[in-house]
């Protein structure tokens, strides 16, 4: 389960790159219920989304040439130049090269070789997202992309995050967790084929509501649109993709209550 205990591979950082911020956090406020902070003038328009006063998620502008709005998900290092080399030297892409975000942390954007985009984090003073696996915050993410078994050996080299086979609807699925840990226990992630030619490959954010239906409805209200219907998976939940009013992709989990044990 996605925890605030981070160690080195954890998805320990969230955020979303927006062409207007200021309709991205009116979105997120009546699909989540999320407050919008601002980081100060010196953080050019970054922020934080929060619930309860604790940090769930980030916003700020778009600043890489070309890009569109998207949600990037980050892992956490304990040295962000090294793990960009290593990413260089298994076939990944430098977008962004290390640098430090004041006195939080230092940070690196990359692209792995089957082109989905990501980040790492080396914490400072962030060490990062204050609260997740509630309803309305951040408990998965999922890599649908090409080659899932390339994708392991590429991430296995950064992080050395371990890999468990599982049966899923349609399709081969890999459950992740991190290197420290039970297994089960400090899963975070999935790698899954895509689903067609046309499908690009990217990290998709999940977040846990109360009810999927209901926050598909919130998110139309609000001008997003649903990129996959909301469906029923035994074992895991009912889920659905959705899109922001500026096309960034994320989905929401309406988890399965646990299976009942025998006395």
């Amino acid at each position: 389960m996605l925890s605030t205990d981070f160690v080195t591979g954890s998805l320990n950082w969230l955020d979303l790159g927006s062409p207007d911020t200021s309709a991205a956090a009116v979105f997120y406020a009546g699909v989540f219920d999320w407050d919008f902070l601002s980081a100060g003038p010196e953080a050019g328009g970054y922020g934080f989304f929060q619930r309860d006063g604790r940090t769930v998620a980030a916003l700020g502008p778009l600043t890489e040439a070309g890009a569109n709005s998207a949600w990037t998900v980050y892992f956490q290092t304990p040295d962000a130049d090294a793990t960009v080399k290593t990413a260089e030297q298994n076939g990944g892409v430098v977008r962004v090269e290390a640098f430090d975000v004041m006195n939080a942390g230092r940070m690196a954007c990359l692209t792995d070789p089957g082109g989905a985009e990501f980040a790492v984090w080396q914490p400072t003073a962030v060490k990062g997202l204050e609260k997740t696996s509630e309803n309305n915050t951040l408990c998965w993410a999922e890599l649908h992309i090409a080659d899932p078994a390339a994708a392991l050996r590429f991430y296995g080299a950064l992080f050395a995050w371990r890999a468990r086979e599982m049966d899923a609807p349609g399709m081969p699925y890999t459950v992740l967790s991190t290197a420290e840990g039970d297994q089960q226990d400090v899963s975070f992630g999935g790698v899954a084929p895509l689903r067609d030619a046309s499908e690009e490959s990217r990290w998709i954010p999940y977040f846990a509501v109360e009810d999927t239906d209901e926050t598909v409805t919130r998110a139309q209200a609000n001008g997003g649109s649903v990129v996959m219907p909301a469906a029923d998976i035994p074992d895991v939940g009912r889920i659905t993709w959705l899109a922001d009013p500026f096309g960034a992709t994320f989905a929401v989990l309406r988890p399965a209550p646990p299976a009942a044990t025998a006395a």
